[in-house]
Parts: structure tokens; sequence; C-alpha cells
């Protein structure tokens, strides 16, 4: 029987690219996400792709899925996103609940959902998409750095209780990417403030590059658990070290 592998926030970026991804590897992906257009598109070029209208934010639309689901090999949590670079003083309160509720809740009413198909499929892996904001802190990014944070203690606590059982628990945490929509979300829509966030800097990771390492992950030997994977592009050493070259 085929694999099954769940994909959140897989309309467009990361989730869209770890979809294709593991379809390519021979799995049955459950792609989901609120855009259901961007989902029936990427199901009619991939037939091995179920498009599912899922708002990780609502718990009825997440049990829904889960009660529509024969089995679940894989759950990659990758809904999420920043909002705002404002300082921690001046920060706004809806965007550091947004953040929480869809990084840190979303991820968690997906995985109390899922975690008993994991178990059950004799060797299930959970992906928890975080970012290197999950291992330091940066000035503007205080809400997102403390949701991030929050999902990787969320991934170390899940391995120390799952110890023992048919689950692989990996973390994910890319460093600069460049996807379509992520910087520009933060800004709030302002598209010219999100490229400059990429100015100058020679080869920021795609979308492509994390879902091949995600899936390099989940398709290791059962025996085999990448705790954490940190990747980020050369030109990045650090959170607040980016190389870039004048035009």
């Amino acid at each position: 029987m085929r694999k099954t592998a769940v994909v959140t926030g897989a309309s467009s970026g990361i989730g869209e690219a770890t979809a294709r991804r593991l379809a390519a590897e021979g799995y049955d992906v459950v792609a989901g996400a609120r855009r259901r257009d961007r989902l029936e598109k990427l199901a009619a070029e991939v037939p091995s792709i179920r498009p599912v209208t899922l708002d990780v934010t609502s718990q009825e639309s997440v049990d829904a899925l889960a009660a529509a689901l024969e089995r679940c090999d894989v759950l990659v949590n990758n809904a999420g996103g920043a909002l705002g670079l404002d300082s921690v003083a001046e920060g706004r309160l809806d965007d550091w609940q947004r953040m929480y509720d869809t990084n840190v809740l979303g991820s968690l009413r997906m995985t109390q959902a899922l975690v008993p198909k994991l178990v059950e499929s004799g060797d299930g892996v959970l992906v928890m998409l975080t970012s290197t904001a999950a291992l330091g802190a940066y000035e503007g990014g205080g809400g997102y750095v403390a949701a991030k944070h929050a999902q990787r203690t969320m991934a170390e606590t899940l391995r120390l209780e799952l110890v023992g059982q048919p689950v692989r628990i990996v973390e994910i945490a890319p460093g600069m990417v460049q996807t379509e929509g992520f910087a520009v979300n933060r800004f709030r829509g302002d598209e010219a403030a999100a490229a400059r966030v990429y100015d100058g800097v020679p080869g920021p990771l795609t979308a492509d590059d994390v879902a091949d390492a995600i899936v390099w992950c989940v398709t290791r030997p059962a025996h085999v658990n990448v705790d954490r994977l940190v990747i980020r592009p050369r030109a990045q050493a650090a959170q607040h070290k980016v190389h870039r070259v004048s035009g």
C-alpha cells in the first residue's frame, strides 16, 4: 500500500515544493491550505496530490481533515509565517497572536490530530518546519522568534514523549529562503520592501532547496532520526551576517 503524506501550507512556497517532491518519491500527498484554487491547480499538475481546504487555526477544519484520512505516514507541519518587523516594545498584539496561532497552535492541532495515525503506520515521520529564528533572537523579530522557539521546543518534547514509538520527529530550520510570499506577507504586501531583503545576496535558498532537505530526512531508513537540520545559503553565516554584492 502506498504511503500517505500530509503537508500543510501547501498552496505555495516550501509547502508546495515539498508536496511535489514527496509525490515524486511515490507518496500519496494530501496538500492542505486555505487557497483552494492554487491547490486545485497543483493537483491538476500532479495526479498523486489530493487538495484539501485546510485552516490550521480552526480545530473544526483540522478535525475534518483527520477524519477523512485512512492513514498518515508523514506529517509536514509547514503552515506558518511572519508578520511585521516591529520591536517588542511596539509590536502589535494581533500580529503576535496570529503568528502564535498559525505557527505554534496550528502545528499543535495537526500533531494531536495525526500522531495516532503516525503511530499506527508503524514508521511515521513528523516534520516540524521551524527556522534559524528558532535558534537565536534578532531585533525586530520578537514575535516570530518566540513562535519558532516554541515550535522547536514542541519538537524536542515530542521526541522525548514518543521515544519507543514508531515515529521519528524531525526539525528543519531554514535560514534565508526566497519564496513568493514570505517576505511580502511580513511587510504587509509591500513588494519593494520584501525584495530588499534579498538585494545583493548571491544565491538565497529556494523553496525547492528546503523541500529537498525535508524529503531527504523523511526517506532515511526507519531507524535513522535527523533531530534537526539547519540549512542556510552559503552567503548567510548567521541570522545577522549576510554577504551581499553590489550591482
